[in-house]
């Protein structure tokens, strides 16, 4: 087994963190006998959740070499929500959003501890997600 296989197997915890992880590599290779991972991680929480693996796997990660930068154009868009005001029914909240009432059970199935069909009531000052 050549060394970046090697290092690959004991870092195998990290590069499926990674994987599951709003994280781009940019780079995975062998440097000066080391494993050297660059990326960017869309935020700082996810940075540090690879480094604690890191930590896991080999405190002194001394054959590791890790460069990641947070970019937050890397995370995920926040949901569209919509607040109810008086009047308004999952038909015209479609209608409002996708130019059709009768999509409103994407509405439904978008706020599943809200709603649970049709027939759910809706209050003013609720605010459900609207998917796009």
């Amino acid at each position: 087994m050549d060394r970046f296989d090697e290092l690959k197997l004991k870092y195998q915890s990290v590069l499926n963190l990674i994987k599951g992880r709003p994280i781009l590599l940019d780079h995975l290779h062998v440097q000066d006998n080391k494993l050297f991972l660059q990326g960017r991680a869309a935020s700082e929480e996810a940075k540090n959740d690879v480094w604690n693996q890191i930590k896991l796997v080999d405190p002194s990660f001394s054959d590791l070499i890790c460069d990641l930068q947070v970019d937050t154009s890397l995370a995920p868009p926040a949901p569209r929500t919509y607040t109810v005001v008086a009047g308004d029914s999952l038909w015209k909240i479609a209608s409002k959003f996708y130019g059709n009432g009768a999509e409103y059970p994407r509405i439904i199935a978008a706020n599943p501890g809200q709603l649970k069909d049709e027939k759910s009531v809706i209050h003013p000052g609720d605010v459900l997600a609207v998917p796009e």
